[in-house]
């Protein structure tokens, strides 16, 4: 046996064991997940909210408690979290956003949010639905428009 076979062997063996190792880590991660969706499923209320400002910030600049700074993977330390602050009755609260509604929370409007904890989970209208603001075209995207506009002209 050459020994290109044999290192392709061990490659293919250690790929196999990796890939093993992945769906069970996988498996016990989902579970661990809808475990938490259930607690904040029960754990939801909706509010009625002024949101002041929104912004994508580290959380060590997000203002949120250090109990919950520490509570974080070191993973997710260094990563970028949607954060809402908001008028909630007479107090001035730094909560996080799901992504999904983020980006349908607008600024300087009153809107009710299902909130589980410090965790937006969605938002809804008072005055009327809400609708996400266009997303900014790439600048190919923008060239590519601009060339189909000009030779419809």
């Amino acid at each position: 046996m050459s020994t290109f076979l044999k290192v392709l062997l061990v490659l293919l063996v250690i790929l196999v064991i990796a890939l093993i190792v992945l769906y069970f880590v996988g498996k016990r991660l989902q579970k661990k997940q809808a475990a938490q969706q259930e607690q904040m499923e029960a754990a939801k209320q909706t509010v009625s909210m002024l949101i002041i400002d929104k912004k994508m910030l580290p959380i060590k600049q997000s203002g949120l408690p250090q109990m919950v700074i520490d509570q974080t993977p070191k993973l997710m330390r260094r990563s970028k979290l949607p954060i809402v602050k908001a008028k909630v009755g007479p107090k001035i609260m730094t909560l996080v956003a799901d992504s999904k509604a983020y980006e349908l929370i607008p600024v300087k409007k009153e809107v009710k949010a299902v909130v589980s904890g410090i965790y937006i989970m969605d938002v809804k209208g008072i005055r009327g639905p809400l609708e996400a603001p266009p997303k900014k075209l790439k600048f190919w995207a923008r060239q590519k428009a601009r060339f189909s506009r000009k030779n419809a002209e």
